[in-house]
């Protein structure tokens, strides 16, 4: 689905805010693509959307993607988040999560809201913070891409401009590490923030427990876990 932009590159903020009533109205499983979008517009979305939405955002040199993810998307999102730090709280490993938080640079060009976002190697240097400058302040070490629902856009060179070392994943039922080189991500099968745990083997440890229910799914991989690094 594709909208011509020209009706939202406007300052009338009325007309904004109209618009990004239509906008929040997206199917779950869709997306609007928003193309000759200018930096300022983008903030000005942002704001109108605000917290009362699901949906996802992502921003790469003047083109704007507005995601509305599908309950299963949602559902592996919280899934593979909860064993993240399941992994980081059974090995003693300190960390940070931001969930979607909107990462941004306007020098760059560049802003996108990953499904989840952790930090583990820079969690010392970002403790207690809750305002974020990208200029000066990492970011996330790693981040989590839940690729159920259909994007448009390709998110990785916004990562990859934004420095985000390691992201995970997920795409037909797998997933795929991919750690940043240079200016572009290459396919691993070890992560930086885990190198002991065959982190391939969490979705289909997801899928085999899932009639379990969440509660006892975390248990056993707590255990699993333990028994990968006995």
């Amino acid at each position: 689905m594709q909208l011509a932009l020209k009706y939202l590159v406007t300052p009338d903020t009325a007309t904004l805010t109209a618009n990004t009533d239509i906008l929040l109205s997206i199917p779950a499983g869709k997306s609007v693509l928003l193309e000759n979008v200018g930096w300022q517009t983008f903030e000005k979305i942002l704001s109108q959307l605000g917290d009362r939405r699901a949906a996802r955002l992502a921003y790469d040199r003047g083109i704007l993607e507005i995601m509305a993810p599908l309950p299963e998307h949602e559902y592996y999102k919280e899934a593979v988040g909860d064993l993240v730090k399941d992994l980081a709280d059974v090995l003693d490993v300190d960390y940070e999560t931001l969930g979607s938080t909107t990462w941004k640079r306007p020098d760059l060009l560049a802003g996108v809201e990953p499904d989840n976002c952790f930090y583990f190697q820079h969690e010392s240097v970002i403790r207690g913070k809750l305002d974020f400058d990208l200029t000066q302040d990492p970011p996330p070490d790693l981040v989590l891409e839940i690729d159920i629902t259909s994007k448009s856009l390709d998110r990785m060179p916004i990562y990859a401009r934004l420095g985000v070392p390691e992201i995970w994943r997920y795409d037909k039922g797998q997933i795929k590490i991919y750690q940043l080189q240079g200016e572009a991500y290459v396919e691993t099968d070890t992560s930086l923030a885990f190198p002991k745990i065959p982190v391939q083997q969490i979705i289909p440890f997801i899928q085999q427990h899932r009639a379990s229910g969440k509660k006892a799914m975390r248990r056993a991989f707590r255990e699993w876990v333990r028994l990968q690094v006995a």
